[in-house]
């Protein structure tokens, strides 16, 4: 079946979250209600912050302003203060600075802290799962190594919690992804365990629109470079999000579902470079 602006994919957590996603990363917080509520009208149900961002409350805005049911709406935000404590009181910001009743996905947006404070923070998300304030629970920026070890740390919550399931579930792992930065690795290890990938710079921020490969499908199929690094993105099965201020260019990223890229055309863009746009945090160390 075509894949729509309406299309979901279903998480391990049993919640659907929209194929793609408007991001707000360094979204001035007093720009952040408008962008919102111009990606809402474009067709987006998605809406990625973080609590570093420091614009939730604009997201918030955005999302009571629209007129649109507030559970035809995925809102996502992220804990930078890795520890027990310091999740547990960003969950419980979130929902003041954002006024809704709950999150749809909270991630840990980095594996930093030391092995003790991303399992301390990652049972606050369990919790708050269980206490009704979030839906849905991830990582962001963790590489395979993190990945393996939030794996153990599950199986010991469940071992010290009281059974199957009470360690959590991960349901994202947020990572920049774009063709010169594959990640094969973290790629295979979450379709093996179910978990789904978030790309986040999947325009590689306008720095590669030149790229002959980009130039070539853009003119094939009458799209700018963005829309075919995002289609890119959404076949090869992430859920990428696009971010912008300007009105047109967030009207243009969502319009990518009247086109799709060849398996081959896919496979011809991906390339083995390792080229990351913004910090990389997968690469360090378990006691970083």
């Amino acid at each position: 079946m075509a894949t729509t602006i309406n299309s979901t994919l279903k998480l391990a957590s049993g919640y659907e979250i929209p194929r793609l996603g408007f991001g707000v990363y360094k979204t001035p917080p007093e720009e952040t209600e408008r962008c919102c509520l111009e990606a809402l009208k474009a067709g987006y149900r998605h809406i990625d912050s973080a609590a570093m961002y420091k614009n939730e409350a604009g997201c918030g805005s955005a999302i009571r302003a629209s007129s649109i049911p507030r559970d035809q709406i995925f809102f996502t935000s992220k804990v930078f203060n890795i520890s027990y404590d310091g999740a547990k009181a960003t969950v419980d910001e979130t929902l003041r600075l954002t006024k809704l009743e709950y999150i749809d996905l909270m991630l840990l947006h980095k594996p930093m802290g030391g092995s003790e404070n991303r399992k301390g923070a990652w049972k606050a998300l369990v919790e708050a799962v269980e206490a009704g304030k979030v839906r849905s629970i991830g990582v962001s920026n963790y590489g395979v190594h993190h990945l393996d070890e939030l794996e153990q740390h599950i199986h010991e919550l469940e071992l010290e919690r009281g059974g199957k399931g009470k360690g959590g579930i991960i349901s994202i792992n947020q990572v920049e992804l774009h063709p010169w930065l594959a990640r094969k690795d973290i790629v295979n290890w979450g379709t093996s365990h179910g978990v789904a990938l978030q790309a986040y710079a999947p325009i590689v921020r306008g720095a590669r629109f030149e790229e002959p490969s980009v130039k070539k499908l853009a003119d094939k199929y009458h799209k700018t470079p963005a829309q075919v690094l995002i289609r890119w993105s959404l076949d090869k099965g992430f859920i990428p999000l696009p971010k912008s201020v300007t009105p047109s260019r967030i009207v243009a990223n969502a319009d990518v579902f009247d086109f799709k890229l060849t398996p081959e055309e896919v496979q011809e863009l991906e390339t083995d470079e390792y080229s990351p746009c913004a910090w990389d945090p997968t690469v360090t160390k378990l006691e970083e």
